[in-house]
């Protein structure tokens, strides 16, 4: 059986892989690169993710593609230390005595934030599906904790759509979050890079004589005598992990309307640690990044020989003029760092980083396979209510079992 996968990202590769064993795969990707939001870029003698990655201590379909592809002895655990940017200062909130130090919070409020973030696991998410993030952290842990702690964060991920964020996207964050000690969260990473697990993927795939075609964007997906047709290449089967609305717009078949948000993130190679160790910044003050992510306050500096900082930002529709002069000029400014000590930077860009999880979102979500095709990617069932590595990952493997499970019933 002849498979087209359209997109080369996390989803698609993994798809590629499970199905490359016993059938014959071709892979379309539009890009130069492969991986999509865990593609890397090579600086000098080693490599670093385009957008800032991590993963977490549940991400168990993760940890067997690893095993699988012989990284597993790899995976490293770090803390990772987080702070709030406010009133021009910087506050760390990791440890019990800074978050008691805190000045926006009384200690009953914040005595409930820590509540909130020891239950999240154990809240049913379902209910909170149609209700929205704003909505229930008002009503149960009052006005200024939203004002003071989650307005900012809703606002620098999602803008102007955050009192549409259903509050089961939040507790869900909260809830992957939670797996933290006094020294921070507990972070996984792969040492040397996650490129290696786009790299292993795409081995695996031409090593079982599937095909991948870079810098081929899909102009056409219609059917002829009994068959699909991915540009003027025929195949028996496709597993798609575009956006819906770019899918219904090729095809020209009914897709759910899924909105979604692009991502900017600057990432900088830099001469010193210009957040005081904390690895994750989230940005209260008006600034056109909504965190600093100091990738080496997380992972030694050792092993890049320089510090390097990811400014990350989400955009609606197209992304905001000179943004990338506007992030090195604030960046420089608001932290004291001189543009004689920046090594590199690069800007990264995808319009689109991931859905909007709106409420109500669940019924949004499409079946498995829909008019012949089959569906994976960030607007899956499997990325909902947050999206990951996991659910990327989760999503292929689901796509493929469909297929297979197909096939073995014919």
């Amino acid at each position: 059986m002849k498979i087209g996968i359209l997109g080369g990202g996390l989803s698609g590769l993994v798809a590629g892989h499970v199905l490359a064993k016993d059938h014959e795969v071709v892979l379309f990707e539009k890009m130069p690169f492969l991986g999509g939001c865990l593609s890397s870029y090579h600086i000098d003698n080693y490599w670093i993710e385009r957008f800032y990655h991590h993963c977490f201590s549940g991400d168990k379909q993760l940890f067997s593609l690893l095993r699988d592809l012989g990284l597993w002895d790899r995976l490293l655990w770090h803390k990772g230390s987080t702070g709030y940017y406010s009133n021009n200062s910087l506050y760390p909130l990791t440890t019990p005595m800074e978050i008691l130090r805190w000045p926006e919070l009384s200690l009953l409020e914040k005595a409930r934030l820590a509540l909130l973030t020891l239950s999240a696991r154990k809240i049913d998410l379902a209910p909170l599906d149609d209700i929205s993030a704003e909505t229930y952290i008002v009503e149960h842990l009052g006005p200024r904790i939203y004002s003071a702690f989650f307005e900012p964060l809703l606002k620098s991920k999602f803008g102007k759509n955050r009192s549409h964020v259903s509050a089961a996207w939040l507790i869900s964050r909260i809830a992957i979050r939670s797996d933290r000690g006094v020294a921070g969260e507990h972070l996984g990473y792969l040492n040397g890079g996650f490129h290696q697990i786009i790299d292993s993927l795409e081995r695996s795939i031409l090593e079982k004589g599937g095909k991948i075609q870079l810098q081929t964007p899909v102009t056409t997906l219609t059917k002829k005598n009994g068959r699909l047709v991915i540009n003027d290449e025929a195949v028996d089967k496709v597993i798609s992990t575009m956006p819906l609305s770019e899918l219904g717009m090729l095809t020209g078949l009914p897709f759910p309307e899924i909105p979604y948000q692009g991502a900017a993130c600057m990432t900088l190679g830099i001469e010193r640690d210009v957040t005081n160790g904390i690895y994750w910044t989230n940005m209260k003050d008006e600034s056109p990044y909504g965190a600093v992510v100091s990738h080496t306050n997380f992972i030694p500096v050792e092993k890049y020989g320089e510090n390097i900082v990811y400014l990350a930002s989400y955009f609606s529709g197209t992304v905001p003029a000179r943004l990338d002069q506007r992030m090195q000029d604030d960046f420089c400014s608001r932290f004291r760092l001189e543009t004689s000590e920046i090594h590199w930077s690069r800007m990264a860009v995808d319009p689109w980083a991931g859905p909007v999880y709106v409420t109500g979102y669940q019924s949004l979500i499409p079946a498995y396979e829909k008019h012949g095709i089959y569906l994976a990617g960030m607007f899956s069932r499997e990325n909902y209510p947050e999206r990951s590595m996991e659910g990327s990952i989760r999503a292929g493997n689901h796509a493929a079992e469909c297929i297979l499970k197909e096939k073995e019933h014919q």
